[in-house]
């Protein structure tokens, strides 16, 4: 009998494209499973999922406000709501398994399965663990881990370091540079620079490009723009009449940006990080400072220290941004140095390790 298995998480694509990626490595090993992801309304995930030809249920969640104190006056009945949901949704699909792997939803279907006795798992991705799949992570079956070193998280005996799953169609991308210029209809004689603020985009990095976007054409540059929401219609006229600029909200098929990229400028998420090793990239990372704990500054200082990557802080951006990458993209010895250096970290079969283990546990 082929098993169920949940898959609960999502916000960002640090979080959807990982938990695909899981899914569609349980459905190579057996493709009878049924899987259903649960995420939470509104939120990038319940678009994602569909498009990746996956079964979701959504949540009424939200996570905790740190910006606004006031916003949060309606999260405990959020909770309370969704634990509902979530009992409602595991008496139905009777799942064999939950598999975390971050975001608002995750905490609520592991906290009923677990109380269920259903084995949980839990996909860590950054190398700094949130206080929810800390306290998750005690009555987890097995944690899985982006990074080694998080035993100060996690009891040792449940930690396996898989490393983060990276999409399949960038782990097995073989697109020319040529075919990855032409996909956005740019020139093959120009150097590229790919700016990617996360899914959600990135507004110091966003304001910092726009405001030299000049100045780096200017220098014979063409750019690849992913803004983001928020900053899509403001970047699209800037970039209105620019041949040497292509700018919108979101990227689908990232392995043809990649191709494109002589040099990246990229918030540095787990799950990007991860991608850019894989995609062997010389790039510049603008950590979030508002990440929990600071985990972006943590997974770009990883790199960093072993010379495969460059850093600008946040704040600093407005400053350094656009004179850092006008340096990285003349000095191609430099480049050179960081795309050895970042694709001995690479890793590419981190879901397939995930799924294994998952299925060998129940």
């Amino acid at each position: 009998m082929s098993k169920r298995i949940i898959i609960a998480g999502g916000g960002t694509g640090g979080h959807i494209f990982p938990a695909i990626a899981i899914a569609n490595a349980l459905k190579k090993i057996d493709d009878g499973i049924e899987i259903l992801f649960v995420g939470a309304k509104g939120r990038m995930e319940m678009e994602k999922v569909p498009q990746a030809g996956y079964r979701i249920e959504g949540l009424d969640i939200a996570g905790f406000n740190r910006s606004s104190l006031i916003k949060n006056i309606g999260l405990p009945f959020k909770v309370m709501k969704s634990l509902l949901q979530v009992k409602r949704i595991i008496k139905r699909f009777k799942p064999d398994a939950a598999i975390g792997v971050g975001g608002y939803s995750s905490f609520p279907v592991l906290r009923i399965a677990q109380g269920r006795k259903i084995p949980t798992f839990i996909h860590e991705s950054n190398s700094f663990a949130g206080k929810s799949n800390k306290w998750l992570g005690k009555k987890a079956t097995k944690v899985f881990t982006g990074t080694e070193g998080m035993e100060k998280f996690f009891p040792s005996e449940k930690i396996i370091v898989t490393g983060n799953p990276v999409r399949k169609s960038i782990v097995d991308a073989n697109i020319s540079r040529s075919e990855g210029i032409k996909f956005f209809s740019l020139d093959e004689t120009k150097k590229t620079i790919l700016i990617v603020g996360g899914s959600l985009g990135a507004k110091s990095i966003n304001e910092t490009i726009d405001k030299g976007l000049d100045e780096l054409l200017t220098e014979g540059l063409q750019i690849i723009w992913q803004t983001g929401k928020p900053y899509a219609a403001k970047a699209k006229g800037r970039a209105s009449g620019k041949q040497n600029v292509w700018a919108n909200e979101f990227i689908t098929q990232m392995e043809y940006a990649y191709a494109a990229a002589d040099v990246v400028v990229a918030r540095s998420g787990a799950m990007t990080v991860a991608e850019l090793c894989v995609a062997k990239k010389p790039v510049l990372f603008v950590p979030y400072p508002f990440a929990a704990e600071d985990h972006q500054t943590v997974n770009a200082k990883r790199l960093v220290d072993k010379n495969a990557a460059l850093m600008v802080k946040d704040s600093e951006t407005g400053q350094k941004l656009v004179s850092m990458t006008l340096e990285l993209i003349r000095n191609e010895n430099m480049q050179q140095e960081l795309k050895n250096n970042i694709s001995k970290l690479a890793i590419v079969n981190a879901d397939e390790v995930v799924a294994r283990e998952v299925l060998k546990a129940i």
